[in-house]
């Protein structure tokens, strides 16, 4: 897919040098240089460990650009923002008036048919069905009640039951010695469950840097409150293609007893598991999808435009 254009720029990972001129942001990494317009950005986003000059600042903060910094997990440590910079209040301002259901509907539209395509696909790649009778015709039922649904507590109902049906379906394409039958709460004491909220910090962090690079605050959730509630609401309908299948690859052509160990309080994946899940992590989380869709959101709030996932 086309990359799309948003108006802030990411450098991820370690050892970049980050400079500019009155006119251009360069960024070197791993002896490649690329250039950047100032007037083309809006927001730098910082992630891992980078050199930075206080030149590329000072310019960027003269383009009325903010520049934030995270960890390397994309956990929100600091932002800068130019003197006298409203932006963010003024978004923030609209999330709190924009009416909550079309876009949290269309959230858990977008996550019930990712997850139905993944069990599809997991199917095929099995050689068998993994719903059991009736299941398949529930879940299209829960879709389809999405279009009538009235209040947000309904939405939050069927997002909730879908998603524990669709765990429970998509483990029995998993060898029963691994104990995944569900979603669990941490501290998890399976494999499977312990790989999926890997891959769940990773996109989420991804989604953080976005969110935040959009000017949205993260704290203002619709299917869900409290501390960013709006980066798990995004994630949910992209779990299933970024993660989910990732993880189920793992476990079907490279897991084993001897993969992991469960202690006392919680399983341990070994080295062999964790590398090869994040090569894959690292090839099916698309920026790209997660930009794209955080910046649909916005723009549904921002300019009144259709939000739509790219699931």
């Amino acid at each position: 897919m086309e990359k799309i254009a948003v108006p802030w720029q990411i450098v991820n990972g370690f050892g970049g040098h980050i400079k500019a001129t009155a006119t251009t942001l360069v960024v070197q990494k791993k002896g490649a240089v690329r250039e950047y317009p100032l007037s083309e950005i809006t927001h730098l986003l910082v992630c891992g460990g980078h050199n930075i000059h206080t030149s590329a600042i000072t310019q960027l903060l003269k383009n009325n650009a903010s520049v934030s910094f995270f960890d390397a997990d994309g956990r929100p440590l600091s932002v800068l923002r130019p003197f006298g910079f409203r932006q963010d209040e003024a978004v923030r301002s609209l999330q709190m008036k924009a009416p909550e259901y079309t876009r949290a509907s269309e959230i858990v539209r977008s996550s019930i048919k990712s997850r139905m395509m993944l069990i599809d696909k997991v199917s095929e790649t099995a050689g068998r069905n993994l719903y059991y009778e009736g299941e398949r015709e529930f879940l299209y039922n829960l879709l389809d009640d999405v279009e009538y649904l009235i209040t947000m507590e309904e939405l939050r109902r069927i997002q909730k039951l879908s998603a524990d049906m669709y765990y429970e379906t998509i483990s029995r394409s998993t060898n029963p010695i691994f104990g995944f039958r569900r979603r669990t709460p941490r501290p998890h004491k399976d494999p499977i469950n312990s790989m999926l909220s890997l891959g769940y910090s990773m996109l989420f962090g991804n989604c953080c840097v976005s969110i935040i690079g959009a000017d949205l605050d993260g704290d203002i959730g619709v299917l869900r409150e409290g501390s960013m509630s709006l980066v798990l609401d995004l994630i949910d309908p992209l779990k299933a293609k970024m993660v989910d299948s990732a993880v189920f690859k793992i476990a079907a052509e490279i897991l084993k007893e001897d993969s992991y160990d469960i202690g006392t309080k919680r399983c341990h994946l070994n080295d062999e598991i964790m590398d090869a899940l994040t090569d894959e992590l690292h090839m099916s989380i698309n920026q790209n999808d997660i930009d794209r869709c955080v910046l649909s959101y916005r723009d549904s709030i921002a300019e009144n435009q259709s939000f739509k996932i790219n699931y």
